[in-house]
């Protein structure tokens, strides 16, 4: 059998060739980042995945938004208790009685040459701990409860035990070695300590400072409070700007300052296909395309711009619907957002991105066409060329 040669393949029948084989083959020969609009709006009917498709509108970006906002310490951390100290199981005190003169209890009479005959009207007694049971035991008073009270009280407990029995007494209660009324302090500081906490009511940044600061650069930095079975962290430029979110601190808080770099990844036509660090304070849907270089102008699809992100149900107005979950709880979400539209550009201000969101950007049609002109134009050419050789 007698094969043709290229020589004599007219160009066009080798385009009208090319073009039904690529329609036949769906386009799938072709080079691609990913997929392109149709296909990601079409995960939700054929994925086997829970998948939500969401346009972002200025309803969504609020409630995204709004979801953020609702996670603070000064509406996590309320507490209607005082500031002040108060003795614990552990703390060492010393406890001093003053009588009036006469003296008859506690006071014992000295001569001293230069004076004469004089009364000493004070006692201190050696230091005690604060035994398990939350009491310290005062000769003539007995066992007197110690533990949650402050100084000033326990003052006034002794001294009304020895009414009647000491001259006046007059009681001073000095705690020397505070065990219990401490913060834990850890993480990215310089030094990790327990801070003992005063009558003054340390807060959350005096216990960062008491630390000596934080190593990595603050608007980088996450601190977290736990608080008996509440943990929750924050931005540590979020509390510096805000005043209401620097708490005062209770007994027993740890206080950890986490380095932990905030990402997203950015893939397909942006100017640049990476993971992209951002501070921990959050940055919006408009930064992170700025700081991924943007759409490509030869490449993108301005109305398949996409978030891919597992959502908390209560977000996405799911809750109590008992939907297919991860297990971890969330939803995938595929957040749309088209930039055609002059009004996306303010919702993209505020609409948050999240740590480890993938921000794609699907290629546009015209883009695809342009991948197979450039191929179609190849394989003529080079059909050409091998004819020429014949």
């Amino acid at each position: 059998m007698n094969f043709p040669s290229f020589a004599k393949v007219p160009a066009f029948s080798v385009l009208v060739v090319a073009l039904a084989t690529f329609f036949l083959a769906g386009c799938s020969m072709i080079p691609s980042s990913g997929a392109n609009k149709e296909q990601v709006l079409r995960a939700e009917a054929i994925s086997s995945l829970p998948i939500q498709i969401v346009d972002i509108d200025d309803a969504v970006a609020r409630r995204v938004f709004a979801a953020e906002r609702r996670v603070r310490f000064a509406d996590v951390f309320f507490s209607d208790k005082l500031p002040g100290y108060r003795v614990g199981a552990g703390d060492i005190v010393e406890v001093s009685i003053w009588e009036a003169p006469p003296a008859t209890l506690f006071g014992s009479t000295t001569l001293d040459p230069r004076a004469g005959a004089m009364t000493t009207r004070v006692t201190t007694f050696p230091e005690q701990m604060v035994s398990y049971e939350g009491a310290i035991n005062i000769p003539f008073a007995g066992m007197v409860p110690a533990a949650g009270k402050s100084p000033q009280q326990i003052e006034l407990d002794i001294a009304r035990r020895l009414q009647g029995k000491a001259n006046q007494p007059q009681v001073l209660v000095r705690v020397t070695r505070n065990a219990t009324s401490n913060v834990t302090v850890v993480g990215e500081v310089a030094q990790s300590i327990r801070m003992p906490l005063t009558a003054k009511g340390e807060r959350l940044l005096d216990a960062v400072a008491a630390a000596g600061g934080v190593r990595q650069p603050v608007g980088k930095m996450t601190v977290q409070i736990t608080r008996g079975e509440v943990v929750q962290a924050m931005a540590l430029d979020s509390v510096i700007q805000d005043p209401k979110q620097n708490i005062v601190l209770q007994p027993g808080d740890v206080v950890t300052v986490l380095f932990q770099p905030l990402s997203f990844t950015a893939l397909g036509a942006t100017g640049k296909n990476e993971e992209v660090f951002f501070e921990a304070q959050g940055i919006t849907l408009a930064q992170a395309l700025a700081r991924s270089g943007g759409l490509q102008d030869s490449r993108a699809d301005a109305m398949g711009v996409f978030i891919f992100r597992y959502e908390e149900p209560l977000v996405l107005g799911v809750a109590g619907e008992n939907p297919s979950l991860t297990p971890d709880g969330k939803v995938p979400v595929i957040y749309r957002v088209d930039l055609k539209d002059p009004r996306s550009f303010f919702v993209a201000q505020g609409f948050p991105i999240h740590n480890k969101d993938v921000l794609y950007v699907s290629n546009a049609p015209a883009a695809e066409l342009q991948k197979f002109l450039n191929i179609l134009t190849s394989v003529v050419f080079t059909a050409q060329g091998l004819g020429s050789i014949r």
